[in-house]
């Protein structure tokens, strides 16, 4: 089984947050702009954005980025992770209900965030949720 790790990262905590499910699928990391490998030869991903602006995901890479796969994510694994300094978590809901959309087989309820940077408790969970991805 082949997993990818992608994500994007402004301050470092979805950068962190990344190293811990890459670590717990026993997956390659990627950060989005050094993806340049093709949806169909993985079997799972993981996926990490923070919440920007009005809660949305980074809109001048990881949404172009995220747009252009997820036509490719029905039937895969995918866990979707990030971190937030405001609002309620609607960016990762609408992400989450998105990816549901595309036919992703979705790990957890609805996502994992946390606000601003992760704990060290935050990080195991989110490793034990990534290891279901193997």
């Amino acid at each position: 089984m082949k997993t990818a790790v992608i994500y994007w990262s402004g301050t470092g905590n979805t950068e962190a947050m990344a190293q811990a499910a890459a670590e717990g699928a026993n997956a390659e990391l990627f950060a989005v702009s050094d993806f340049s490998g093709n949806a169909a030869d993985y079997d799972a991903f993981a996926f990490g954005c923070p919440a920007m602006g009005a809660e949305v995901l980074e809109e001048d890479e990881f949404e172009p980025f995220f747009t252009g796969i997820e036509g490719s994510l029905a039937g895969k694994k995918v866990l979707l992770f990030g971190s937030y300094g405001w609002g309620d978590g609607e960016w990762m809901r609408n992400w989450y209900e998105r990816t549901k959309a595309a036919g992703a087989v979705l790990i957890g309820d609805e996502g994992f965030i946390v606000n601003e940077a992760a704990s060290d408790e935050d990080l195991a969970k989110l490793k034990e949720l990534a290891a279901q991805l193997a």
